[in-house]
Formats: structure tokens, sequence, C-alpha cells
């Protein structure tokens, strides 16, 4: 994983950087309801849970945003090359501890690592994200719910980790639609490339339902 500095004082966004680090809780979400449909159609086909299909996509279309690879550090900003996502896994005692994952690779290749470091992580996963904490996507969901908004917990001003959440899908006029929500620092990232990584998402999608086998 490679990471570089950058000079935000010849960055477009210099003075918004500095604008919103100023800011007690400078944190901004959105949840927009996304049209999994075919994704659903064709995981079932292939035989497949939802879950690793989505996180999959929902990792590829986040680093596609360059802004939700970089992180606020000493004042300034660095940028990934490429972001791991750290997903909630359910334990046996009804806990739940963290499993990362990276998803820069195909998805036929992705799934059967991805099953072994969940089972991996079952066994010996904790609350600590390790010492490569800063790169992570922070990822959760409620599949008990279908909701319209979420207020997520962030450490402070400075947490810069994007955050990805969804919820349970429900059927609206024959069409399933999954709440997706996004979580970022407004420091680093404004509303046109949150709506990047919504689009990024749905393309994501696109091409993992093109795939005929595994």
């Amino acid at each position: 994983m490679s990471i570089h500095e950058i000079d935000m004082s010849k960055d477009p966004r210099r003075e918004q950087f500095a604008y919103f680090q100023t800011f007690p809780n400078p944190q901004m979400g959105v949840t927009v309801p996304v049209d999994v449909t075919e994704l659903n159609r064709w995981r079932r086909r292939m035989g497949l849970g939802f879950f690793l299909p989505f996180l999959y996509c929902a990792e590829r279309a986040a680093n596609g945003v360059p802004e939700l690879r970089r992180r606020l550090r000493n004042g300034g900003a660095v940028e990934y090359d490429w972001c791991p996502s750290s997903h909630t896994l359910a334990l046996p005692d009804g806990t739940y501890g963290y499993c990362a994952l990276r998803a820069d690779r195909s998805f036929p290749e992705y799934l059967p690592y991805a099953a072994a470091e969940q089972e991996r992580a079952r066994h010996h996963s904790t609350l600590d994200d390790g010492e490569d904490a800063e790169s992570l996507l922070f990822v959760s969901c409620l599949p008990w719910l279908s909701y319209t908004a979420l207020i997520q917990p962030t450490l402070g001003p400075s947490d810069s980790n994007p955050r990805i959440t969804w919820g349970r899908y429900e059927s609206r006029e024959g069409r399933l639609m999954l709440p997706v929500t996004l979580l970022a620092h407004h420091a680093l990232v404004d509303g046109v490339h949150v709506a990047h990584f919504y689009e990024g998402l749905e393309h994501e999608m696109k091409e993992v339902v093109s795939i005929q086998t595994l």
C-alpha cells in the first residue's frame, strides 16, 4: 500500500479544507436508497449471500473517488493508493469484531479470499483495527432495519475515515431498494464526491452482475 502527501495549499479545496477543520463536528452524512434488484437476482442465481457481493462493490466504488482515499494527518492530508474495508463481523457470543478485506482484485478471486478472511476473523477478531487503521473504510450493516437516516459515531473532529453502512432492502414498486449511508469528513469531501461514490456503486454492481460464471 502506497501513500503520498497532498499539498493542500495548492489544492482547489484549500479554503474548504481549512474551514471545516475548525468545526467540532465536521463529518457529513448522506443516506440514499440504492436499487439492488439486479444484484440480488444475480447473487441468488449464483447461490451467494448478499453481503460480500455488495461489500465488494461498495469498497471499489469508494476507492474510485480519490477524496475518499484521503485522510487528515498532522494538520495536512495524505492520500492512499487503495483503502481496504473493515467490516463488523458477528461473533458466536453475540458481540462483534472486525474483518479487513481488499477488493483490488476480480470478484471470482475476491470471493474465496474474503470467505477465508472472515472465517479467520471469527476466531481471532478484536476491536483493534491495527496499525493500518488510518487507511480503512469502516463498514457496517443493519440487516434488521430498512432506515431513512443514520447517525454514526466518530472519534472526534480529526476522525477522517469514511464510513459506509447499509440496512435491509425492501420492495418498492417492484424494485428492491437498499438504504446506503456514506459518512465522510467535510474538510476532505464535498457533496459532489459523495455523488461520485453512488455513481460508482451503480457501475460496480453492473460489472459484477455481468459475470457469467464463478
